[in-house]
């Protein structure tokens, strides 16, 4: 099957373009982009009028927990350790169902692909731990619901309470032995798990790829860490990871190994161009250079930085240290949606107060390159998609420009950026096929799925709030350890603006 989008406005965000729009006409031929420009004489099975659209790359969201989908829109004002006690329950929760998880994840999907976005890299945790048809359920859904996807099962093999600093001290030994009762993983039971994922889900549809996840450096052992390492440069994925994002993680490298958990990764070998690491906030300037030097990518969760008070990226230092600088969503709790337009939208706003420097302020090109190429980087998959390129993958957003989001039309990059919102999204096509036409999912019922999951949501939340009720014993202590660490001078600041004309 072949489309052609007629006459329609492009940023191709590709090397010979960037940013720059231009008029032209896009060719697909089966999965891929046959060619760009003038085709006057193309031809194609199917012919799409570009009057008054604009045709991007399918935005990329590098860092997602598609898990919190049902606890969308709960929690507000919770630091990132008490809001993990009930989002990620040290005890007392019980496996979902294979039917909820694939409900969950669809939710997921439908506003990620009526909202622009045509990837995803999935970073799925379940309770109380790691079942195939649990995972299979994340595979299907996003098979059936058309989306690009790389998904992982997030991994930690330590003790939660061995995760944070200050644990043992504060907290009362009779719920240190109840949180110690949880079973960890052995890394031999996660690589043959791994191995069956590979074997199952890996390059299906196309487009869906399975990714190695150890939560984060003080969450595994060093042998987990280094097994993750090995398995991930054996089959060609990323070692996606989460490095300090709240102050509390700050202080953990230097309590927990005399160093910074990104200097520590790099002592054990492990830092190299196939790493991903969500948020990076807490870096210190040593740690950018590692992180250039070893070519690595982050992802900037703009929104779930803000709502979790976990503080504000060093941006700028870390484009300058050559680092490749993605976006994502993250979990949806902690931002409540996977729209990557509002995400761009904040991150292009949010740098403009950490410096009153304003010639170091992100620019509409470098958020539309984070939510485009640069994401695809982060995945691995930069030579597949991420830009609109002959020879690459077919994932197109098509715009409506007679929007009032594009009214009146003035530099069409800063529209994307700071105007628009996802309601322009007209057609969305993912490897080749069109999977939103006029607004509508054209592989699904929405409505159906969205009526049975409602229908679930009253006995999963009694379930819940049992499982709320069991770990908010915890939150005192927790907070403790917030207040203390927060306190504590590391030499790093992220949480108010940078000084003056800082870089």
């Amino acid at each position: 099957m072949s489309t052609l989008i007629r006459g329609c406005t492009i940023i191709a965000m590709d090397d010979s373009h960037g940013s720059t729009p231009f008029t032209g006409d896009i060719l697909i031929e089966g999965d891929r982009i046959a060619d760009i420009g003038a085709l006057e004489d193309a031809t194609a099975d199917t012919v799409i009028d570009g009057s008054n659209r604009l045709a991007m790359p399918g935005l990329v969201n590098g860092h997602l927990h598609s898990g919190e989908a049902l606890f969308k829109g709960r929690y507000d004002n919770l630091p990132l350790e008490l809001w993990m006690l009930y989002a990620y329950p040290s005890f007392g929760a019980e496996p979902l169902t294979e039917r909820l998880i694939y409900l969950r994840t669809m939710l997921v999907a439908i506003e990620s692909l009526k909202t622009g976005v045509t990837c995803v890299s999935d970073d799925v945790f379940e309770f109380p731990g790691h079942r195939m048809g649990q995972l299979s359920a994340v595979f299907d859904a996003y098979a059936d619901s058309g989306l690009r996807a790389t998904v992982s099962s997030n991994i930690m093999d330590k003790k939660m309470l061995d995760t944070i600093p200050f644990t043992r001290e504060v907290v009362p030994q009779r719920l240190q032995d109840e949180v110690d009762a949880v079973e960890t993983p052995s890394i031999d039971g996660y690589q043959s798990f791994c191995k069956q994922v590979f074997e199952r889900h890996h390059g299906r549809e196309g487009r869906l790829r399975y990714m190695i996840a150890p939560s984060a450096p003080q969450r595994c052992t060093s042998d987990m860490l280094l097994a993750c390492d090995e398995m991930a440069r054996a089959q060609g994925v990323p070692f996606h990871t989460h490095i300090v994002e709240t102050k509390v993680q700050g202080v953990t490298g230097p309590e927990f190994y005399g160093k910074t958990l990104m200097q520590y990764l790099q002592d054990l070998g492990v830092l190299g161009p196939n790493v991903a690491i969500a948020h990076s906030i807490w870096v210190t300037d040593h740690d950018i250079e590692l992180m250039g030097d070893a070519g690595v990518s982050i992802i900037h969760n703009a929104i779930s930085n803000q709502k979790l008070g976990a503080g504000i990226a060093p941006l700028r230092k870390l484009l300058n240290g050559g680092v490749n600088v993605a976006l994502g969503s993250d979990g949806i709790c902690s931002n409540d949606t996977p729209r990557m337009f509002d995400v761009m939208r904040a991150a292009a706003l949010m740098h403009k107060v950490a410096t009153p420097n304003y010639d170091h302020w992100p620019v509409a090109e470098e958020i539309l390159a984070a939510a485009t190429i640069s994401g695809a980087k982060s995945a691995m998959i930069g030579d597949e998609v991420g830009s609109l390129e002959v020879g690459k993958k077919a994932d197109i957003v098509l715009l409506d420009t007679g929007t009032i989001n594009f009214t009146p039309m003035n530099d069409i990059r800063n529209h994307l950026v700071y105007c628009e919102n996802g309601s322009s999204v007209r057609t969305v096509i993912v490897n080749g096929e069109v999977m939103v036409e006029d607004g509508r999912l054209t592989r699904i019922d929405e409505d159906e799925l969205l009526a049975e999951l409602r229908d679930m949501m009253p006995a999963f939340k009694t379930y819940h709030e049992k499982v709320e009720a069991k770990n908010s014993v915890l939150e005192p202590y927790f907070a403790d350890i917030h207040k203390r660490c927060n306190l504590m001078d590391i030499g790093v600041h992220r949480l108010g603006a940078e000084p003056a004309w800082a870089n």
